[in-house]
């Protein structure tokens, strides 16, 4: 007798698990890749999307091919949705290049040092433009520190795509005070 309920047992568990199989469960929320587009003469050593890492960007550099993981989004985006960028910024890249001194010596040490004394770091809470479908995480760096999201499924520059910037942006005489 007791073999008979372990059976039923089994066979109502095995059941079970097999109907939660047909029920669909569509997830509320993903993890998307995260791209960088940016738009200065600066570089931007790091970034991250909802503390989901982005790749470092050379000064005019980044686009689709620059991507990591990821950045959890909705599937679904809704009126307010924001996400926060945090980054740090070389406002000055090129300036090791002109450096004499040998690699990694002493004095390279010091003079390195130095220049990442004037590295900036930034926080910004940024709406992400609406989208119908979840596409790859874009965070477009302007000038005056300032950033846009884009988490569309259309690649920058295609129809549908939601910013249209140009490549190279210039720092204007006087930014907007936030």
């Amino acid at each position: 007798m007791p073999d008979t309920m372990i059976c039923r047992a089994f066979l109502l568990l095995a059941a079970s698990l097999l109907l939660q199989g047909c029920v669909e469960s569509r997830p509320t929320m993903l993890g998307a890749p995260v791209s960088g587009i940016n738009h200065t003469s600066a570089a931007i050593n790091h970034f991250s999307v909802n503390g989901g890492g982005g790749p470092n960007l050379g000064p005019y550099g980044g686009g689709p091919r620059s991507q990591m993981c990821c950045a959890m989004l909705p599937v679904q985006w809704r009126e307010g949705l924001t996400v926060v960028v945090e980054w740090e910024k070389d406002p000055s890249p090129h300036d090791y290049a002109n450096w004499s001194e040998p690699l990694f010596s002493d004095a390279w040490s010091a003079l390195m040092k130095g220049h990442q004394s004037k590295y900036t770091r930034h926080r910004a809470v940024v709406e992400v433009a609406p989208y119908q479908e979840l596409g790859v995480v874009d965070v477009h760096f302007l000038p005056c520190d300032q950033v846009v999201v884009s988490a569309v499924a259309q690649l920058p520059g295609m129809p549908g795509y939601p910013y249209n910037f140009p490549r190279r942006m210039e720092v204007p005489s006087t930014c907007p005070t936030p």
